[in-house]
């Protein structure tokens, strides 16, 4: 589903992502994690194109994103995000917010788009705000929303970016349980950016610990807590759990 090849990212003269070969399969739950700046984040957006790279050759879902002629618009039919601070439309109830692109871009009747919207907020337990704006309902919800407007577009791959990071406290798990629900229901293949490690041990099959722009440590779930094997993995580990 991803592959990366020798991708290199800068900023101006900051280098963002050093080297970085990596594949992830079809259906796979992967976990992003490390210490703030590095890279997490840069490496997700590059996959649906909200970040470009400099040289390497990335792939998504059968197209070459290092590909000038590729389109985006095409390739994010199949590539859902979550966001950090949700990005939903104000000015649209949430109900409107999820049948908005299968309307637009898929072109999906009316009815048909509505009853799928409805069954997706069913799924994430927010059926009752539908009418509701955005300004209307919580951090947490909002989130839920986002998850379900994500989901309206089936997508194959789906991408969060620190789903949580936002959210008060007391929210934070609500939104872990419906993002544990939409990984575990389906084949689906999702790449997630996350600092909440028990989650990450629940959900994913696999980890990735970056640091400084670089993949330090890949390994399955179970081997990379138990022991990892570099020493700035073990490092990392020790100062979050003994916090």
């Amino acid at each position: 589903m991803i592959e990366f090849h020798d991708v290199q990212k800068y900023y101006g003269q900051f280098h963002a992502l050093r080297d970085i070969n990596l594949e992830i399969d079809k259906g796979e739950t992967v976990v992003l994690i490390g210490p703030s700046g590095s890279g997490k984040s840069t490496l997700a957006r590059t996959v649906n194109g909200l970040e470009t790279i400099q040289s390497g050759q990335l792939i998504v879902n059968n197209r070459d994103l290092s590909d000038a002629k590729t389109n985006l618009n095409i390739l994010r039919r199949d590539v859902g995000m979550v966001f950090q601070h949700f990005n939903l439309y104000a000015n649209k109830s949430v109900l409107e917010n999820i049948m908005l692109a299968p309307r637009i871009v898929s072109h999906v009747p009316e009815a048909e788009n509505k009853k799928a919207a409805m069954d997706l907020l069913d799924m994430v337990g927010l059926a009752d705000k539908a009418q509701n704006m955005p300004s209307q309902i919580s951090g947490g919800q909002k989130q839920r929303v986002a998850i379900a407007r994500s989901l309206a577009m089936k997508p194959k791959l789906l991408l969060f970016d620190e789903p949580t990071s936002a959210l008060d406290p007391e929210m934070i798990d609500d939104v872990l349980q419906v993002i544990k629900q939409v990984t575990s229901a389906s084949d689906m293949t999702s790449l997630i950016v996350t600092h909440e490690m028990g989650f990450a041990k629940e959900v994913a099959n696999r980890v990735i610990f970056m640091d400084a722009g670089q993949i330090v440590e890949d390994d399955d779930t179970k081997s990379f807590f138990s022991q990892p094997e570099t020493q700035r993995a073990q490092q990392f580990l020790s100062k979050i759990i003994t916090h």
